[in-house]
């Protein structure tokens, strides 16, 4: 398909910046293609009303990480210049994938000493080797450290890899180590947060537990891939990064017992609808699964585990745009962004949220 297919355009004053507080008060746009209304706005905290008693809720417990680091590249009569590096996959203890900056004079073999900005050096600095080197700045990195060590030194240097779409019009201060993380957040890897999740909040919980909603959890990693723009003219030409996910044996056999009673598999952002249709088998249940996915979603695929999807509002020509382009119609997408746009929602990580039903489930 043509990716100008899915453009559109939106005013500087609909991104936001910041998160709303308290997180479930954003606003909610539920989007039914099938149902009496096709549109409807609310808030997050009136997500309890809008599914039934046995659906269950799957959220990604993906924990960002501070992966952006900042370094200076040593090579031998090459002298000294400075680098950025966004972790984005872990390959082994102390070896990270990443996207690194600027990437086309980096070579296999250069030195980065880690935990320099400019010419002050943090406390703490952290060196890596370059091993490989491959598209669009894309490098492996092996650390001096390895495994906790390597982790509580990217702990001590790095920053919090904010979206470029926020990083360019504010710096990340203390807040956001905060704000860009969900309450649930646990197992640690991920450089970008499952934003749907941000919306939750202890109260949103206990009205979601009093209404008998079922809550589960899987892991997906989020990696840096999650911002790159779409540069094909064609969805066929474009490659997905990978992201390490994990669907444990237990979760999968409670989801498989919450559709064989007649509940609904309510995801909680792409992230886990994209791990959840990885494991799902073509009759729709789920297996345990581990591994990397690369799992590009766009309209005309065939939805095999998730009935509703829980989602912020997407870049313009991204691959997310795509994903729920597909789970709800292109048309009924396009009207729903119109409105959202027209109306203030609020977009992107830091944004508003939708509650999208599945076309023609």
């Amino acid at each position: 398909m043509r990716v100008d297919l899915f453009d559109f355009d939106l005013p500087e004053e609909n991104i936001a910046l910041r998160p709303a507080d308290p997180r479930d008060s954003a606003r909610l746009l539920v989007v039914d293609p099938d149902g009496e209304a096709l549109l409807e706005d609310r808030r997050v905290s009136d997500l309890p009303s809008f599914l039934r008693a046995g659906d269950a809720l799957v959220f990604n417990d993906t924990k960002v990480i501070p992966a952006q680091l900042e370094g200076l590249r040593r090579r031998e009569g090459a002298g000294v210049q400075p680098v950025s590096a966004t972790l984005h996959m872990r390959m082994a203890p102390d070896v990270w994938k990443a996207f690194a900056k600027p990437g086309k004079r980096i070579k296999p073999g250069d030195r980065i000493e880690f935990g320099h900005e400019g010419n002050a050096c943090l406390s703490g600095s952290l060196a890596a080797t370059v091993e490989e080197k491959a598209e669009g700045g894309e490098v492996t990195l092996r650390f001096d450290l390895s495994g906790p060590a390597l982790d509580e030194a990217i702990m001590a240097v790095g920053h919090i890899p904010l979206p470029p779409y926020i990083a360019a019009k504010r710096p990340e201060d203390d807040k956001d180590r905060q704000d860009y993380q969900t309450i649930y957040a646990r197992e640690e890897g991920a450089v970008a947060a499952p934003t749907a999740g941000l919306h939750f909040t202890p109260d949103l919980f206990a009205a979601l537990d009093a209404a008998g909603i079922e809550r589960h959890f899987v892991t997906l990693h989020v990696g840096a891939g999650t911002f790159l723009p779409v540069k094909a003219d064609d969805t066929a030409d474009h490659k997905m990064h990978q992201e390490i996910g994990h669907v444990s044996a237990a979760t999968a056999q409670r989801l498989n017992a919450v559709r064989a009673r007649g509940g609904r598999i309510v995801s909680v952002g792409t992230t886990s609808l994209r791990l959840l249709e990885s494991a799902a088998a073509e009759d729709g249940s789920i297996d345990a699964w581990s591994g990397p996915t690369g799992i590009f979603i766009t309209p005309g695929y065939r939805f095999k585990a998730v009935d509703v999807l829980m989602t912020n509002f997407h870049l313009p020509k991204s691959t997310l745009f795509m994903l729920v382009s597909a789970f709800s119609g292109m048309e009924t997408m396009r009207a729903a962004y119109s409105h959202a746009i027209s109306t203030g929602y609020r977009f992107y990580s830091y944004g508003d949220s939708s509650l999208l039903f599945r076309k023609d489930r």
